[in-house]
Order: C-alpha cells, then structure tokens, then sequence
C-alpha cells in the first residue's frame, strides 16, 4: 500500500489526540482522549507522563482503525505539544522519576523572583527571548533535580534525560533524545540567537547539560517507530502555537495567526531575524526548516473564551458557547458597555497581575445583550492590544490575521476584530491548524509535499471578514477601551 496519509500526534493539556491527513491537508481521522491532570499543591499542576504516552499511543493506533487503513499507508509522523511541561526521566529504563511539572505549575514562582532579585532578568531576556517566570522549563527542571532524592547525582553521571512533551514522546517512539528549536526557545536554557544550549543560563539554574536533548530542526527525520505497526518516520517535532502558525501557512514576515481557546495566543511571524519587544511580548523560535531559522513575536491574552463560559456558567446569560452569537445579534452595538475580564490580571502587552475585571458604561437601558455582546467584544479588544503592540514593535501593520481556535466559529466577534483592526479577518477550512502545522513539517520532511508553495495551496480560506468601520468610529471604539481598561488597572493599588 502506498503511503497516503501523514499521522499528526497533538499532545494537549487536558487530552491526547491523533489526526490523519490526506495530500489535500485534509483531516480524514481524528482520535482523542483524556487524562487526569494533577493539583498536590494549590497553584501546583502536573500530569502522569505515562499516562500522556499511554493515551497518545492509543489514540494513534484507534485513528487508523477508525480510518481503516493501516500503518504502511503512513508516510510519517509530526509531533506537536503542549509547550514547557517537564519530564525527567531514566535513559535506560525510560521511567520517568516524577509526575511531569505542567506549563500552568507556579512551584517556582519564588525561584524566579530569586533570580529577578539577582538582576538576572536582561541576562535571561537577551538570550532566551523570553521573561523569568515559572511559565517556562527552566525553573521546572532546577526544583525536580533539588527535591527528587538523587536526582542531582543521577543527572550529572548522563543516567537522567531532561524533555519536554515532544521530546518524551520522541523516546518512547524511537528511544531518540531530542527536541526541535522552536520547544527549546520555551525552556529559559536556550540561546535562540546561535540555537545552542546556553551554558551561562545552565549555571545559573544548575541543570546538567548531560540531561538534555539534542535540538534539531523541526523538519526533519528523528527516528523510526514500530510502535502503532510497521516501520513509520518520526519526521517533525513543533509546539503547539508555532504548529498553529505553520498550519496557517504564516511563511512570510508579518504573517500573524491568533488562536481562540480559553485564553488567546497571538503569533507573528518575523522572519530570520530575531525581534526584540519593547512593549512586553515574548520572542520566540518559530521553526527550523531547510536550513533556516524562523522566528515570530508571542504575545498572550489570558481570558478570551473563558469569558464566555463565565457568562454561561456565573452569570447564567447564556445556555452555550454558541448561543452567545445569537444573544450578543440582538443589538446593533453594546450601548457604550465595555467588559475587561482582567479575572486573573492582564496579560500582554500589560502583564498587570493585579489588574482586575471590570463593566463599564452601565445605564438603565443595558441588557443581557449589551452585556453578552460586550463580553465577546473584550476577546476582540484583547487581541487588538497585542496586534498594535506587534506593529509599533515591527514598525509597519500587518496585511492579515488568520485566526483558529473554538470562538473562531463567532461570525460576530469575528467581524468585530476586522473592524478593530481594519485589516481583514481569514478563518481556514481547516480548524484543526496545530496538527496540520505538524503533519506539513512531517510531510516536507519526507517529500509528501514538495515544497511551502504546495502549502500555501492547500491552505483555504473558509470566510474572509472584511472591516466594515470608518477610521471615526474604530477610533472612538478603541479609545473606549483603553479608558475601561485604565479603569480596571488602578482600581487595585
């Protein structure tokens, strides 16, 4: 049988799933399931990581199934993943020597302000690109190697490997050690600038550089698994955001993509140079492809869809994600209302931790609609922050925003971006953009498809949003909004 299908394997916070895609991009299979996630501690998180590859296998194995077709009709497998959760585990044995510390795990909180203190933060930011905090690997890696017994010892003899998710998945498949650039860049141990570990930054945490992978770039052949049957190429490794942005065939500087899930992540593509913020967002390795480098600015909204599910599970104003639409249609505008749902502070390009939610511009005429319609609209705003904040770190505007994730399917907040942002709002056919951006790493790989030319043709528009606001009224919206959110911020002094 000739090879049909590339098999992408997405290793999420809360589930592990399998997609199938044919040479037209398209998901032929999908496969998902759960696992628990771990809370010891208040604000402590973790998973089991054989749980993970546990049900990643089983997953990858039922895709086929449900397909049906078998493993020989796969040309390869592209890996993406949650990002900056940590794995330690036995080299020869494969055990790990502790529950996976999650992306979301603030243990480390008071190691990073330790750092802080020491005046290390410009030393962190120039070469990582990132900010010090318990976020990223780092400080996960320093706390498992100082409180598990041993492990320090066991690290320094070569006897333990250090990996995030991709690379946990990568052994167990091929019994290979390694990660791609674009999940070294979240680990604070990374130089994003030669693409090496950085020995300073090892110091300063006291990691071991026996205990880590090799880093490679993301498309390439890792190794060879007989796990799901057969002889399949391991061929990508990406995160999950950068997977995104690949999957939106973004190739080209100032190409941005925004994901709507519980929070947003906002991703611009810039190209083979490195951007350093002014104004707060992460730099970042994109992706390592045909001998080069991408990198992109990262800049996160902390509640995006999580506002509507306070509207439906606190409020009671809506019944469902999708009935928000259709309340919020029920009036033309919200009435001057504007929601900030700072419920955990404000993210970029704000980082006010303690920032909180506020409604402003109540009067006797709002409704259930303003209130529904302003909450959408504060998901919109969010994202607008994060773009303006791109463009003047840039210095130019940005052609487009290709946007996936759940509230993607809100034709009206949708509408409400492009006006926002007076640049056109791209929804793909395609959805599921963070394993196809694997499985199109996966495929170059291997030659599935020849070439990013051959991408950018399957990538699809499903609806293209136009902005229908003039400069007056877009102004006054977005003047709107930064009053309500100076609001929100000096409340809590």
């Amino acid at each position: 049988m000739s090879a049909r299908y590339i098999l992408a394997l997405d290793q999420g916070t809360t589930s592990s799933r399998s997609i199938l895609f044919d040479r037209e991009g398209k998901p032929v299979a999908a496969a998902q399931q759960e696992f628990r996630q771990y809370y010891p501690r208040p604000g402590w998180v973790e998973h089991d990581p054989m749980e993970i590859w546990e049900s990643q296998l089983a997953t990858a194995r039922a895709v086929l199934e449900k397909a049906g077709t078998s493993p020989a009709a796969v040309a390869a497998i592209g890996i993406t993943n949650q990002r900056e959760t940590t794995v330690v585990w036995d080299r020869r044995t494969g055990q790990p020597i502790h529950n996976a510390i999650v992306w979301q795990c603030r243990r480390t909180t008071d190691l990073c302000e330790q750092l802080k203190g020491q005046g290390l933060e410009e030393t962190f930011r120039s070469r990582t690109g990132l900010v010090i905090d318990a976020y990223f690997s780092g400080t996960k890696v320093k706390w498992l190697l100082d409180h598990v017994p041993g492990a320090r010892e066991r690290a320094a003899r070569g006897e333990l490997c250090f990996g995030t998710i991709d690379s946990w998945l990568l052994y167990k498949l091929t019994g290979v050690h390694a990660t791609d650039y674009s999940n070294a860049s979240r680990t604070l141990l990374f130089n994003i600038h030669d693409c090496r570990w950085d020995e300073t930054l090892l110091r300063r945490l006291d990691v071991p550089p026996e205990m880590l992978p090799e880093a490679r770039p993301s498309s390439q052949v890792y190794g060879v698994t007989t796990a799901i049957g057969g002889e399949i190429p391991v061929a990508s490794l990406i995160g999950d955001q950068q997977g995104a942005l690949f999957g939106q065939a973004a190739f080209d500087p100032r190409d941005c993509k925004n994901t709507y899930g519980t929070g947003c992540f906002l991703l611009m593509n810039t190209g083979e140079k490195p951007v350093a913020s002014k104004s707060g967002l992460l730099t970042t390795i994109g992706w390592g492809l045909g001998g080069k480098v991408e990198y992109a600015l990262e800049g996160s909204v902390f509640v995006g869809g999580a506002v509507v599910q306070w509207l439906r599970d606190e409020l009671k104003l809506i019944d469902s994600a999708a009935h928000s639409e259709t309340v919020a249609a029920e009036v033309e505008d919200t009435g001057g209302v504007y929601i900030v749902p700072a419920f955990v502070g404000l993210g970029a390009p704000h980082w006010d931790m303690r920032a909180r939610g506020v409604i402003v511009g109540l009067t006797r005429g709002a409704g259930r609609a303003h209130l529904v319609r302003a909450a959408l609209e504060s998901i919109a705003f969010q994202s607008a922050d994060v773009v303006r904040t791109m463009e003047r770190d840039m210095g130019a505007g940005i052609p487009q925003l290709r946007v996936d994730g759940g509230a993607a399917a809100n034709n009206l907040l949708m509408q409400h971006q492009a006006n926002l942002l007076n640049i056109p709002v791209m929804r793909g056919q395609t959805i599921e953009t963070t394993a196809l951006g694997a499985a199109f790493l996966a495929g170059l790989a291997v030659g599935f498809w020849p070439g990013l030319d051959a991408l950018r043709g399957i990538w699809q528009p499903e609806r293209v949003f136009e902005p229908q606001w003039d400069a007056t009224r877009r102004q006054r919206a977005l003047a709107g909004w930064d009053d309500a959110v100076r609001r929100c911020r000096s409340q809590v002094g």
